[in-house]
């Protein structure tokens, strides 16, 4: 038998909401094809798909990054405002695409609205200018009578759309990246940008672009902009076609963020400041099987696996990780899929859902006692190959946990890694006891109910049920490779 052990009175820090963040890029079917659709029966009057809203809409998602991603680097925001029939169609460079600019800073901040999330916009520092980036920010922000705000009321929005966080380029490391530049240039580019930019608007969180976490890169880059930013933006990618290397892969996330958050701390300390950066993982996934223009990956049950222990690891990690952007919702990289008749989900839909739906208001200690397997070495020809054998061993069980303000209520997320053993798990409350029976959810593999959306799309069977709880004891059987919520209510833990 597995044990967790939960003590409510030992808080990790207060959960933000964005780490239920999502991202939306100029790729492939993501945007045109994917949320957007001119002309579809399936889309309402601004073009967006209803039936791709109906998914997005139960992920509660917080916030939405764009336009990108790579695309941003070559892209002049000012194509894609104003009447759409006379906006130019431009080459893409990031992708090898034409873009037609009908889905722009407008439609995208409708979208927003409709949605309900926070938006997020990352500049362009690769063909882009300072004087471009302000003009953007007073565009969506600015209450004045001036150039940009007019033409916004112009452009049919009267009111500022007050556009909080902005982000200073994306992955301007990177070879691939129109506009690469070192990080000793990227620091001095970046702080003029910035303090121009909190002149105009004081208001708005800036985000530093980093790269993993473990770079030198970000060590450089955290020491020159902390004192301007509010977040520092990590990426990563992981996945293998060999089972452990893929659904423990994410635990390089604790490492990148071991480091991350020690130079934002020295930087802190060093420069006196009074607020330290926070973290945002604006890009992450489980991603390793395409690599053309569109990255329409079909996503297999283990990944689920993995997207899972993703986030509990960023519940654990709260303190530090103030944001999070799934990396991407539609298409490319998804867990949504669009066709011309409708539209479906993938596995990676479902932990993002179940983790989203319970996540109370703040993260707490939480001891994991399981079996425990040995961290795999780097698979020879994989993309990504990250050295995570010295992080083992690592428990078969996963488990994060979150309660609420009052200490009235407890939600956990458990993730057995382990693809052939069922695993019954103890699940113990230090301080307290549980009142009433728990609602028990748990994600397994298989068909479920629905019919089968498409032969190549892998699918996820979701069932709830109610489990009796023993003052400070429930005792839960969870399956081999799945993921398991539980949610219950507790007393006596104040």
């Amino acid at each position: 038998m597995s044990r967790v052990t939960l003590d409510a009175n030992r808080s990790l820090g207060r959960l933000d909401r964005n780490v239920f963040g999502g991202f939306v890029e100029h790729l492939g079917r993501c945007i045109n094809g994917g949320i957007f659709e001119e002309g579809s029966p399936l889309s309402d009057a601004h073009g967006f798909r209803t039936d791709v809203l109906e998914l997005l809409r139960p992920l509660r998602l917080s916030v939405l990054r764009w336009p990108g991603g790579n695309f941003v680097s070559n892209y002049l925001w000012t194509d894609g405002i104003g009447p759409r029939a006379d906006r130019p169609r431009r080459a893409e460079l990031a992708w090898g695409a034409e873009e037609p600019n009908h889905f722009g800073t407008d439609e995208y901040l409708e979208y927003c609205a409709t949605l309900g999330v926070t938006p997020y916009i990352c500049l362009n520092m690769g063909t882009g200018t300072l004087s471009e980036a302000l003009a953007w920010v007073e565009y969506c922000n600015s209450e004045s009578r001036t150039y940009w705000a007019d033409l916004r009321r112009h452009n049919g929005h009267d009111a500022a759309y007050g556009v909080p966080y902005w982000g200073l380029g994306n992955e301007m490391y990177g070879e691939w990246q129109v506009g690469q530049m070192p990080a000793e240039e990227y620091v001095r580019v970046a702080s003029k940008w910035a303090k121009a930019i909190l002149r105009l608007d004081p208001g708005v969180k800036l985000v530093s672009c980093g790269w993993n976490g473990w770079q030198d890169w970000d060590r450089e880059v955290t020491e020159g902009l902390a004192s301007l930013v509010d977040l520092h933006s990590l990426h990563i990618y992981t996945g293998s076609s060999d089972y452990w290397t893929n659904v423990l892969s994410p635990h390089q996330v604790e490492r990148a963020i071991k480091y991350t958050s020690n130079f934002l701390s020295r930087a802190a300390y060093n420069q006196g400041l009074a607020h330290t950066p926070g973290i945002a993982y604006d890009e992450w996934n489980v991603w390793y099987r395409t690599n053309d223009g569109t990255l329409e990956e079909r996503y297999s049950f283990p990944d689920a696996l993995a997207v899972a222990t993703y986030l509990n690891i960023f519940v654990r990690n709260c303190k530090w990780v103030k944001m999070a952007n799934l990396a991407q919702m539609v298409n490319a990289i998804a867990p949504i899929v669009t066709s011309e008749t409708g539209s479906f989900v993938q596995p990676i839909y479902y932990p993002f859902l179940l983790h989203a739906a319970a996540a109370l208001d703040e993260a707490i200690d939480v001891h994991v006692k399981s079996p425990v397997v040995d961290g795999p070495e780097p698979v020879p020809g994989d993309r990504w190959q990250y050295r995570i054998a010295d992080l083992g061993p690592f428990a078969t069980i996963d488990a994060a946990a979150t309660v609420d303000t009052a200490r009235s209520k407890v939600a956990v997320t458990i993730v057995n890694r382990d693809p052939s053993a069922e695993s019954s798990v103890d699940v113990r409350l230090l301080g307290g006891t549980f009142a009433g029976p728990a609602t028990v959810t748990t994600m397994t593999e298989g068909a479920g109910a629905e019919p089968s959306p498409a032969p190549d799309i892998g699918r996820a069977n979701v069932e709830s049920r109610s489990q009796a709880a023993a003052a400070d004891r429930i005792v839960v059987a969870v399956p081999p490779a799945s993921f398991t919520v539980i949610e219950v209510a507790m007393v006596g833990t104040e």
